[in-house]
């Protein structure tokens, strides 16, 4: 078995923070009593933002996408909760395509959009930002020759 990278440990805490979330306000988002506009702004004010906690510097492979989706998915089953079939009148579980009718801002639409903003705010940096340089892909200077020296502590 390989060894997880910090990004993966990181993804990996934020869902279970977002989980623990979700599950701690379970009876408001299954409640009947509140509208689903209601919790839909719950879902996007309290999890949302604990899921994505830093996530500019994530970079997400299918299966860590996909486990973002599943996240969301069990969350806005349970806001939407149950469909009754109009033909055989019995209850079953919201398909995919029909919750996303009802609620189209997905998590990676979110990311993508906090992504832009992030890349226009280290854009309109000054050149002497190092941050700017690296997202512009400007590096200063030349490397030289040979194997790099031994900078960082965990060697």
């Amino acid at each position: 078995m390989g060894t997880k990278n910090s990004i993966q440990e990181e993804i990996n805490s934020r869902l279970g923070s977002g989980n623990a979330c979700s599950h701690s306000l379970q009876n408001r988002l299954s409640s009947s009593l509140q509208s689903k506009n209601t919790k839909i702004k719950i879902h996007s004010t309290k999890i949302v933002p604990v899921v994505l906690y830093v996530f500019a510097a994530w970079s997400l492979t299918l299966g860590e996408e996909r486990r973002l989706r599943m996240s969301e998915n069990r969350v806005l089953r349970r806001i939407f909760g149950p469909k009754r079939d109009e033909e055989t009148g019995e209850w079953r579980k919201l398909h995919n395509e029909e919750r996303d009718d009802l609620y189209s801002p997905n998590i990676f639409r979110v990311i993508k959009s906090r992504r832009m903003i992030w890349a226009g705010k280290v854009a309109r940096m000054g050149e002497r930002r190092v941050i700017y340089r690296v997202l512009m892909g400007k590096p200063e200077g030349r490397r030289s020759l040979g194997r790099p020296k031994r900078r960082w502590g965990y060697y």
